[in-house]
């Protein structure tokens, strides 16, 4: 059976993904910053027998050769994803094209050739289109957008050095997955940025919400998207979107608030004057005004095609994310 080296094995998805190659009996080599959260990756991924680690950092050369030993699809998953906005874009531009360069490099230094790479909605969805545009694999995002912030540059600048990679050594066969905002029932509570989106509607920390189009997909479809890509020769030098379909702040909002009546949840719309107002008291909201009121909509017809696949709806996604939070911190 094949091994796949498994970037940010204690991401979010990765150990969704992780979870899902070993039921399938692949081997897993995992990467993660420190091996002090290796028990924490073992803990939730089943059967664990064709579970090994490697110490890997995105800034960093050494171990790359390695862990390449024996391996045959790199997947890799691991990159920054603040959830505010850095002051210096490069903390987050920096490792995320830096570190995919790395993979891509040592991966063909061994003779790796296939990789599955997980790039973002973020990196089709920010360019001009008319009114009515369907976003998808043929949309790249303008990095000089005016609403491209840190995280959105960072993942279409790595995506994009990753095509030129390929471009220049033929040999290496790529797919890349673009999630949306990934929901769903993450494998434990160690969910990171995606799932805060949630929990700060289910808490009710806002008495409003901006009119902001986000694509929602299930942490399950992306795992399988993931796996259904690397078991498939015809997604080669695909761009996949992996997402449904896209949802504004206040429809999530009304999505929680149909499961949870008693709680607090806004469902509001936030008017966009007021937005402007604060935004020159708070910097991440400043960074995300642009974004107001610009509706979004997602093309996943070759996605659905290409694979026979059915998504998830994105409000079951929501919902299922806010039950889990509701379970563990209600």
């Amino acid at each position: 059976m094949k091994t796949v080296l498994l970037t940010g094995i204690t991401g979010f998805i990765a150990k969704r993904i992780a979870h899902d190659l070993l039921e399938k009996r692949y081997h897993v080599r995992g990467s993660l910053r420190s091996a002090k959260r290796a028990d924490e990756v073992r803990a939730v991924v089943g059967d664990a027998s064709n579970l090994s680690f490697v110490e890997l950092d995105l800034t960093k050369d050494a171990g790359w050769t390695e862990a390449m030993d024996g391996v045959d699809v790199l997947m890799h998953t691991a990159s920054p994803f603040p959830i505010a906005n850095p002051k210096d874009e490069q903390q987050v531009i920096g490792p995320a094209v830096g570190g995919t360069m790395r993979a891509l490099h040592a991966a063909q230094a061994a003779g790796v050739n296939r990789v599955v790479l997980t790039s973002s909605m973020v990196a089709m969805m920010y360019v001009d289109r008319p009114k009515g545009h369907r976003f998808g694999p043929d949309d790249w995002t303008d990095v000089n957008h005016l609403t491209a912030n840190a995280y959105i540059k960072s993942k279409t600048l790595a995506e994009k050095a990753a095509w030129d990679f390929v471009k220049a050594h033929p040999e290496m066969k790529m797919t890349t997955i673009h999630p949306g905002l990934v929901c769903g029932t993450p494998m434990d509570i160690h969910y990171g940025s995606s799932l805060e989106v949630i929990e700060r509607l289910w808490s009710g920390k806002d008495p409003m919400s901006p009119m902001i189009w986000l694509p929602v997909v299930d942490i399950a479809d992306v795992s399988a998207l993931h796996i259904a890509a690397m078991e498939n020769d015809a997604s080669i030098g695909e761009r996949v979107v992996a997402t449904d379909d896209t949802m504004a702040f206040p429809q999530m909002a009304e999505a929680l608030k149909e499961l949870y009546p008693q709680r607090k949840i806004a469902t509001k719309v936030a008017p966009k004057m007021l937005l402007s107002v604060l935004s020159l008291f708070d910097r991440d909201l400043k960074s995300v005004l642009p974004q107001v009121g610009r509706e979004v909509l997602i093309n996943n017809d070759a996605t659905e095609k290409l694979f026979d696949f059915t998504f998830i709806p994105g409000k079951d996604a929501a919902q299922t994310s806010a039950k889990f939070i509701n379970a563990h911190k209600g």
